[in-house]
């Protein structure tokens, strides 16, 4: 139920009232800055602190890490919307709290600037307070522009979803390749740039959101006075049993569509070919593809279902979203063929194709779910519990993302860890010269040098087997070059390594494989003085043949498990719809010559 509802005097702008169109461009910006961010996020603190790569020296967290922190904050971020509704219904109206939301998005964009860890951490504590101030209200906004009944209030909210996603495709190309050619920390102030666009559009566009938003403790409305005092009735109850029932949907669907972020951006980062003539694309350009395709598809999938509800075929939103899970999972029919096909051989890597498929499944999935369940939430809510409503709406999503980074971790492998024991000189015999930039005289310069002679990361693509004495043996993989008396194991690791490779009958002929990486501990990296020495490197892999296989199942039980959640509840549909009391029932034709985005004559 909505809070408020524009005058029928108002001037609209394509059938919808300007107000949308406020907020339209507000969560643009906003999702620019948050996608943006999100997308160089699990990558950032995936890199090695000691890393080469162009975007510079990361946090250096295992990939398992990672996804651990990146689920925990995805998490965080939407949980925190519970209290931004709250303060919302209770104190300040969605209004303001879009407003004190949107200025701590600012702060904590721009504190993400700072290459400082303690910085990064600040500044993605900031970014969970604003988005729990702003995300639950603005999408409560859209709903209070529009009257119950009114059909239009749909595509309201499917035009709202692709501004939405205007953002998130501009930040994926933007702000990865500003990352790429001058470093984390600038890409993660140009998204700090796009928020401060997305507040002041919003605060420049108050006048158009005078009947929106306000607080209903202070409304002059008797009406709505009288609806935030009295106690729920046996069909509001109702209401909120069966939008409580459909969090649980939610929960399901971020858990596997989120995988995007953490699993999948990973993946793509290692395991995808990203050459393309010649030209390799940055991993986090494929964060764009989702936002890209809802921009192509996006009025396409909302005008599908005005046709399919005037053909008076099942359309109901509990419906809409049960279906829109079972495509999403189909999605990951694509990871596993992209899978099989990198296993087909030594470091091998998948084509970009299957990675634009599931992306494209995930999409038409989402249109189908996400803005429908928001819209559900507005037609279904108590008025006086509007925003907490949404706010556990968006808890529901952000659990849903907690799940996807447990999901996403545990298709991760712990990696074998060992000791560097060779020299810097036998390392520099196995590497070649890179350009690097040091620091002489408190000024930049280019040199040509071996990378452990700057305290750098080495990377050898390893075969490893056990030979007829029961050792562990590793040769690099391109020219059979011995590498065994580089490392030293512990006798724990050792013992789990023989295990394995027993298990694969591994011999000279039947090698295992992995990429096998050597990186200064991040301290050491700092003592300037003792540069070049060749110490306190630490050695780590993963068998390439069982992390393969490992996120092969992952996504295998993400498919099965999203496609037999979505026919249970289509089985159960009836029951559920009932608990509605016919709410999407009631909407009948008015303002149906909107339905095509045609423009209407607005009035003053």
């Amino acid at each position: 139920m909505s809070q408020t509802h524009p005058v029928s005097t108002e001037k609209t702008i394509f059938g919808h009232p300007t107000g949308l169109f406020v907020l339209f461009f507000t969560e643009m910006w906003e999702r620019f800055s948050y996608y943006g961010m999100r997308g160089l996020l699990i990558l950032y603190i995936a890199a090695s602190a000691s890393s080469t790569d162009p975007e510079g020296p990361g946090l250096g967290w295992s990939a398992k890490d990672a996804i651990w922190i990146y689920g925990w904050y995805t998490m965080l971020v939407y949980v925190m919307s519970i209290p931004g509704g709250i303060i919302a219904d209770k104190w300040l109206g969605q209004k303001k709290t879009v407003l004190i939301g949107g200025l701590l998005l600012c702060a904590g964009h721009g504190t993400l600037a700072i290459p400082s860890e303690t910085a990064f951490f600040t500044g993605l504590a900031l970014i969970i307070l604003g988005v729990g101030c702003l995300k639950p209200n603005i999408s409560t906004m859209v709903g209070g522009l529009y009257k119950p009944g009114d059909i239009r209030r749909d595509q309201g909210f499917t035009i709202f979803y692709i501004g939405i996603n205007v953002g998130a495709f501009l930040a994926g190309f933007t702000v990865a390749y500003v990352a790429y050619y001058w470093g984390w920390h600038a890409g993660f102030g140009l998204a700090g740039i796009g928020m401060l666009l997305g507040q002041i559009v919003y605060m420049a566009g108050q006048k158009h959101l005078r009947h929106v938003g306000n607080f209903v403790g202070k409304s002059e409305d008797p009406e709505v006075v009288a609806a935030s005092k009295r106690p729920l009735t046996k069909i509001e109850k109702d209401r909120v049993i069966v939008l409580l029932l459909s969090f649980l949907i939610i929960v399901v669907f971020w858990a596997a569509f989120e995988q995007a972020g953490g699993l999948m951006n990973l993946y793509t980062d290692v395991k995808v070919d990203r050459n393309l003539g010649g030209w390799e694309i940055p991993a986090a350009v494929f964060q764009s593809l989702n936002a890209g395709y809802i921009i192509l598809f996006g009025t396409l999938v909302g005008g599908f279902w005005v046709w399919w509800k005037k053909k008076g075929r099942e359309s109901s939103s509990l419906f809409k979203m049960a279906l829109g899970t079972m495509i999403m999972g189909l999605g990951f029919v694509f990871m596993m063929f992209a899978s099989k096909e990198a296993a087909s051989e030594d470091f091998g890597k998948a084509a970009m194709v299957w990675i634009f498929m599931a992306y494209l499944f995930h999409t038409i999935g989402e249109l189908c779910a996400s803005p429908v369940s928001l819209s559900f939430i507005t037609k279904l809510a108590p008025l006086k519990y509007a925003s907490i409503m949404m706010g556990l709406y968006f808890a529901a999503t952000g659990f849903g993302n907690k799940l996807a980074g447990t999901v996403g971790e545990a298709s991760q492998l712990e990696p074998y860890k060992a000791e560097m024991v060779a020299s810097t000189e036998q390392m520099n015999e196995l590497t070649e010269k890179k350009e690097f930039e040091v620091k002489e005289n408190g000024k930049l310069k280019t040199i040509e040098d071996y990378p452990v002679n700057q305290d750098k990361n080495v990377e050898f693509e390893v075969e490893i087997f056990l030979n007829s004495a029961d050792e562990v043996q590793l040769r690099r993989h391109k020219d059979g070059e011995n590498l065994t008396d580089l490392v030293a194991f512990k006798d724990k690791e050792l013992k789990e390594l023989k295990k394995e490779l027993k298990s694969y009958k591994t011999d000279e002929k039947n090698p295992v494989h992995a990429r096998v990486l050597f990186e200064k501990d991040q301290d050491a990296a700092q003592d300037i003085e003792n540069r070049g020495d060749g110490k306190n490197y630490g050695v780590s892999f993963k068998i390439e043949e069982t992390q393969n296989k490992q996120e092969f199942k992952t996504f295998m039980w993400i498919t099965i498990f999203t496609v037999a959640f979505g026919i249970l509840l289509i089985i159960f549909l009836k029951r559920l719809k009932k608990l509605t009391h016919g709410a999407e029932d009631n909407e009948g034709t008015e303002y149906e010559e909107a339905e095509g985005f045609e423009i209407a004559d607005g009035q003053e």
